[in-house]
């Protein structure tokens, strides 16, 4: 089942994308769960249900997509997580997740343009694995992480580079407004029961600059589920993004930085594909993309 956040005509809501279309179950719940987050924490998206045949449906190109959870109480990301963006980068591999935060803020869904601020023109792109938490936990184990994920959807963490260089906490470049993106929206684990078997496709205009199998990752995902359940408890909408792999612009002679009018997407077998124009700060244009 895919899961998506969206707005239609200005009012937001959330639903179940199949064939094309909107079911918009966030109308027929709305009393219950406001939101995608709340119908998650809510389980009502877990047991078998029937979707009431008045929810209204809408053509999914007539609805504006919101990141996958607009509201997420914790985005929790992991730095070099990858083998092969630990050689990019000449790394020795860490004995803990490199762990950070970006604020809810700083996301875009899919379609919507990615902004690259007038402090720096060093925009960097970093497909990724986004692990959505449906059940809430603390000190979860390995054995049962997996039980506590919602689903699956892909991310771009859009980096400052210069900026998350400034010291060695990588808050200030991974947070500017918009510059992350989140979706298409969340397929739900039981049509993904292992994410190791997923591969990563990262294409900047067409081109393809990144690629990985999930089984690279230094820290799988039931690895991380444990470890930061440990110090914080995870809890429903919560996200998890996994780390990046090779390719990134700032280890590319010369760097590859995104500019106005690049097109970014990030692929993930099973999953769908996130696309995002690039635009600088302040510009008013219409983007339109293809489909």
């Amino acid at each position: 089942m895919k899961l998506a956040s969206y707005e239609i005509s200005g009012t937001a809501s959330y639903g179940i994308v199949s064939d094309g279309m909107v079911v918009d179950t966030g109308a027929i719940w709305r009393a219950t769960a406001t939101d995608l987050r709340d119908a998650l924490e809510k389980g009502l998206f877990e047991t078998p249900f029937e979707v009431d045949k008045s929810a209204p449906r809408y053509p999914l190109d007539t609805v504006r997509l919101l990141p996958v959870i607009p509201n997420p109480r914790k985005i929790l990301c992991i730095g070099v997580n990858y083998k092969t963006h630990l050689r990019e980068t000449g790394r020795e591999q860490p004995a803990y997740p490199m762990v950070f935060v970006r604020f809810a803020e700083s996301q875009v869904g899919d379609r919507q343009a990615m902004i690259r601020p007038p402090e720096s023109e060093k925009f960097d792109f970093e497909g990724e694995l986004a692990v959505v938490i449906g059940k809430a936990g603390r000190r979860i184990s390995r054995r049962d992480a997996l039980a506590h994920v919602a689903g699956y959807s892909c991310y771009n963490d859009g980096s400052i580079r210069d900026w998350q260089r400034h010291t060695t906490q990588f808050t200030a470049g991974k947070n500017f407004p918009s510059t992350g993106a989140f979706g298409p929206w969340l397929v739900t684990g039981d049509e993904i029961p292992d994410p190791a078997e997923l591969t990563l496709v990262t294409r900047l205009n067409g081109k393809e600059v990144q690629r990985a199998e999930v089984s690279d990752l230094v820290f799988d995902v039931p690895a991380l589920i444990e470890y930061c359940s440990s110090f914080t408890t995870l809890r429903p909408g919560d996200v998890l993004v996994t780390g990046t792999t090779s390719g990134v612009g700032a280890f590319r002679d010369p760097p590859l930085w995104l500019k106005p009018g690049d097109l970014v997407e990030v692929e993930i077998s099973k999953i769908g594909i996130l696309t995002n124009p690039v635009q600088d700060e302040g510009t008013d244009e219409t983007i339109r993309l293809r489909g």
